[in-house]
């Protein structure tokens, strides 16, 4: 990939399914997909349960409520058109793969750093026209960069060690000099969920460091 491989550097941040690729070097990769694929495996995995990431159907109906998963202790299958797809992608690469959100961020970043020496961490996005509230998505559109996974992706980068990318140093600087709940129920994705009646699962999303879970994918399944 050349120069957006960002090699020669310990700690890479890229975007979405084409930043796996790009990083796909890397010893580790660091799935963020806060609101709400990886906030969900967080409150999962930190009560002793798994998650085994699916592929999104359209028609199943089902949402991404962390809120209705803060009891699950059980193996829990959790479809995603971001997160979850970016977890068999980054698989594919042979990695080590691990999901990050706010609140699990440094407890993720030690487990990487103790699994490999270059660490790629990658912001999920969200995607042009994905209506997952209602209909589900009905055909994926471009990727939208998004504000709560630059910050979660931040938070992973502050609390590593090494030679950062201009890329991961700006998500690192971003993420400590910001107010990050405001932003996260401020912005786009998070104002969206508000509105629509589940202001809970922001409020779960946007807190900082409360976990020490650090879920790694195993065979098809994070724990």
């Amino acid at each position: 990939m050349g120069v957006f491989s960002q090699e020669g550097y310990q700690l890479r941040l890229e975007w979405g399914p084409e930043g796996v690729n790009a990083l796909r070097d890397c010893d580790v990769l660091v799935i963020v997909d806060v609101l709400s694929f990886t906030t969900s495996v967080d409150l999962v995995v930190g009560n002793g349960g798994q998650v085994r990431p699916s592929r999104w159907k359209p028609s199943s109906g089902r949402t991404l409520r962390p809120a209705s998963l803060a009891g699950e202790t059980g193996l829990v299958e959790l479809p995603s058109p971001n997160g979850s797809n970016l977890c068999f992608l980054a698989a594919e690469t042979g990695a080590h793969v691990l999901a990050a959100c706010l609140r699990n961020a440094t407890a993720v970043a030690r487990r990487a750093q103790a699994l490999g020496e270059t660490i790629g961490v990658i912001p999920g996005g969200e995607r042009w026209g994905l209506d997952i509230l209602n209909a589900g998505p009905r055909e994926f559109g471009p990727l939208r960069p998004c504000v709560e996974d630059y910050l979660g992706a931040g938070a992973v980068l502050a609390a590593l060690t090494g030679r950062a990318s201009p890329e991961a140093r700006l998500a690192a600087t971003a993420f400590r000099t910001t107010d990050v709940p405001a932003a996260v129920r401020g912005c786009g994705s998070g104002r969206e969920l508000v509105e629509n009646g589940h202001s809970a699962d922001v409020d779960l999303a946007v807190r900082i460091n409360v976990s020490s879970a650090a879920p790694v994918l195993v065979d098809g399944v994070l724990r």
